[in-house]
């Protein structure tokens, strides 16, 4: 069997993530026909849609992943280079969610617009070579838990919980990289792409961002031996992170805590399954562990009657 009909035969499910920002007039009439259309063909996955934009990542059938991908072109301005597609055997998210927000990806800054002022996109081909200049400081805008998982060679970790925290990072950091072009990178290249717009903002000129992120990256460059890329990117699916070659990783989130774990966290002394990691071991109160437990002990008992009917 050759690898385009292991492809055909084999992976039944396309992964589609894309955004855009673009003006909507009326972001929460545009969910309702998104809505309309995505549940008549079945399609699962997360979507946050605002006033300057559109963000979203979905599991569909490969089959309808061209009808898809028109739709969205019509309605929400997007061109086939926003575009992400990998693909995998099961559907990778267990519902679908759309929902309406002040900003598609929260820095805390709405009087900033990526539609009208942006950085200079850099090719995943060209991106090795680029941060490797002197005069370029790369900085990582994830959050800090999915930087630990992996990251390019040498960038900066501004350590932040969430997005939301950046601009104050920056803000504080600022003067440590005066008279240095500015290189940011994300997943998927939306929060990085914001990040170059603030910064444009605060008056910087040499702000540059890897085009499509690091999932576009994977998809162009992969593990190339001249590749400055270390580690698996995490993603905000079932699948949890995903190696250079696209493939899913070997970790399991935490479902206390929501916690990425590899194989030596899943054997800490403090990993309990669906009950507890090294990350939040000690911090629930005992209604939250009896919840948690009682959660497990009901989805097992769905396992068990599940594979009996089978």
């Amino acid at each position: 069997m050759g690898w385009q009909d292991f492809i055909r035969t084999t992976m039944k499910k396309a992964v589609l993530a894309f955004y855009k920002f673009v003006h909507l007039q009326n972001p929460h009439e545009e969910k309702e026909k998104l809505l309309s259309f995505l549940k008549e063909i079945s399609t699962v996955g997360t979507i946050i849609l605002g006033k300057e934009g559109i963000n979203g990542m979905c599991s569909l059938d490969i089959a309808k992943l061209e009808k898809t991908k028109s739709f969205l072109q019509r309605n929400f301005s997007l061109e086939n280079s926003d575009f992400k597609t990998n693909v995998s055997p099961s559907d990778v998210f267990k519902k679908l969610s759309i929902r309406v927000k002040k900003e598609i990806v929260m820095l805390g800054h709405p009087e900033i617009n990526p539609a009208v002022s942006v950085g200079t996109y850099i090719e995943p081909e060209e991106w090795d070579t680029f941060i490797s200049k002197k005069e370029v400081v790369t900085i990582d805008t994830r959050n800090d838990f999915e930087v630990e998982l992996g990251t390019f060679k040498g960038s900066v970790n501004p350590k932040t919980a969430s997005f939301h925290e950046f601009s104050k990072w920056w803000r504080d950091k600022s003067k440590f990289f005066k008279d240095k072009k500015i290189a940011m990178f994300c997943t998927g290249g939306i929060r990085c792409e914001k990040a170059t717009s603030f910064l444009k903002s605060e008056g910087l000129d040499e702000v540059y961002h890897l085009k499509g992120g690091i999932l576009n990256y994977f998809d162009k460059v992969g593990n190339s031996d001249k590749s400055k890329w270390r580690g698996d990117c995490f993603v905000f699916d079932q699948r949890v992170t995903v190696n250079p070659r696209l493939q899913p990783g070997d970790y399991e989130i935490c479902h206390a805590c929501r916690y990425p774990l590899g194989l030596n966290d899943r054997n800490h002394v403090h990993y309990e399954k669906g009950i507890s990691c090294h990350n939040c071991f000690g911090t629930k109160t005992e209604k939250k562990i009896s919840s948690l437990k009682e959660r497990k002990k009901q989805f097992e008992l769905t396992k068990d009657r599940t594979s009996k009917n089978e």
